[in-house]
């Protein structure tokens, strides 16, 4: 056994109905005096009760614009502020970390759903329908606030594909460009914790559940690097402007029976964390695995190809690119597509 592995360092206050007390708790601990809150309009009262904001940034939208970046950083630079507090999804995430990366502040991240943004490195941006990404240590929030009441309003449907999101997270991981055993070991956890939590998705005990899974994934997805699920949704969400977790959701069990039969030990591990098939369990919890919004498998095919990792377990051409993306369009079986 031999490999090289780097873990991120984060701090992580978990606690359901504390977001208020530990985000007030972290500014102190940080020194800041200039808080620059990045949340929709709505969102943040209650979790920003205990601290001072100078300054709000509600301009937030999926896949991160360039024009919306900008924005949110001539605001940072005008309130002078020195901590970026986000509080939301994904995109709230990617936001604060577009500014964070020209502006080197920092940021503590307090989740709304189970993006697992807030445990990474990787930014992302979105000009002219392409999206591109990066990973900087720079943008990793110093402080990631978790709180299960946070995400109990969210609709049934967007938490079982935000929660599925998260699992990509996990599969990628183990057999991204960087995966190792430490990376798949946390995956696998990561599986077995985001499996019991999407059952229990309802319950305060599942979305902890979830929440723990969220960051386990994004923990080792961070040091494995983004594999070919992840390049595939990338390209697309940048593309046609797809939901984000929602494409995760429906391009996952492809992705999964495309390489399983390269990668059996991944796949059985896989299988045994989430104590079913896949796709038992999207039939289980209502997951859907169908893709929306892909005018063109064949044109979207080539746009992907570039990005493939050269690494993934099985090579990967641009018929198989358009068959898989065909597949997803049609909501074919992913077992008995990856059998034809």
């Amino acid at each position: 056994m031999r490999f090289e592995h780097v873990t991120l360092g984060q701090r992580v206050r978990f606690g359901t109905g504390l977001a208020a007390e530990n985000l007030a708790a972290e500014v102190d601990r940080l020194g800041a005096r200039r808080v620059l809150l990045i949340a929709e309009d709505g969102i943040a009262p209650e979790v920003t009760s205990k601290i001072h904001v100078t300054a709000h940034c509600t301009d937030v939208a999926p896949h991160v614009p360039v024009g919306h970046a900008e924005r949110a950083r001539a605001l940072a630079a005008e309130s002078e502020a020195d901590l970026l507090v986000s509080v939301g999804g994904g995109s709230t995430t990617g936001l604060a970390k577009a500014v964070a990366l020209t502006t080197g502040l920092p940021i503590v991240a307090v989740p709304t759903t189970y993006a697992g943004s807030e445990a990474t490195n990787v930014w992302g941006l979105t000009e002219a329908s392409r999206k591109t990404t990066g990973s900087d240590d720079r943008i990793l929030p110093v402080t990631v606030v978790y709180d299960a009441a946070l995400t109990a309003s969210l609709p049934p449907e967007l938490s079982i594909a935000s929660g599925c999101n998260a699992l990509a997270h996990c599969v990628d991981s183990m057999w991204a460009p960087r995966t190792d055993p430490i990376n798949q070991a946390l995956a696998l956890a990561g599986i077995r914790a985001l499996s019991s939590g999407l059952r229990l998705i309802g319950d305060v005990e599942g979305r902890e559940l979830m929440f723990h899974g969220t960051y386990l994934a994004a923990v080792a997805f961070a040091s494995a690097g983004s594999g070919l699920h992840h390049k595939i949704c990338h390209v697309l969400g940048g593309a046609y402007d797809l939901p984000h977790a929602r494409t995760h959701t429906a391009i996952l069990p492809y992705v999964l029976a495309f390489n399983a039969p390269a990668a059996p030990r991944a796949a059985d591990g896989i299988t045994e964390a989430l104590g079913t098939e896949l796709t038992t369990l999207y039939s289980e919890i209502g997951a859907s695995h169908v893709l929306h919004g892909v005018p063109d498998a064949a044109e979207a095919a080539r746009l992907i190809l570039p990005a493939v990792p050269p690494s993934n377990p099985r090579p990967v051409t641009e018929d198989d690119l358009t068959a898989l993306l065909a597949a997803a369009s049609a909501g074919r079986d992913p077992r008995e597509w990856s059998r034809a």
